[in-house]
């Protein structure tokens, strides 16, 4: 899936003339979480996008930005498209930086609890 989306990601690059694929990605990440929450992308993609079974994962290094307006405009399986009305260009720009923003989870082996002992 993630080797579509980088290639779909390309293509989209090379075709889109709107301005979103030629200037670099910024926005918001306050405001992309709480539209990430407020759309309810969190239902299917969890709170720190980590994925479920209905939806896939988003974070951490979430696929580029024209990969992503491309499946929120034409999802394929059970996500619905959501048109530049529903959430505009600057709307997916503030929540692919709040995806970007999340860190990686730590490895185990640095997490006291977790990791083996002495």
């Amino acid at each position: 899936m993630r080797r579509t989306a980088l290639l779909l990601a390309v293509v989209l690059a090379l075709s889109v003339g709107d301005g979103l694929a030629q200037s670099p990605a910024s926005g918001d990440v306050e405001r992309g979480r709480k539209i990430f929450v407020s759309h309810g992308c969190y239902q299917c993609h969890g709170t720190q996008g980590q994925g479920s079974n209905a939806g896939s994962r988003l974070a951490p290094d979430p696929i580029p930005l024209q990969a992503l307006v491309l499946l929120v405009r034409q999802p394929r399986a059970r996500m619905p498209p959501y048109s530049p009305r529903i959430l505009s260009d600057q709307d997916l720009r503030d929540i692919h930086a709040y995806l970007t923003s999340i860190p990686k989870a730590r490895p185990v082996a640095e997490i006291p609890l977790l990791a083996a002992p002495p």
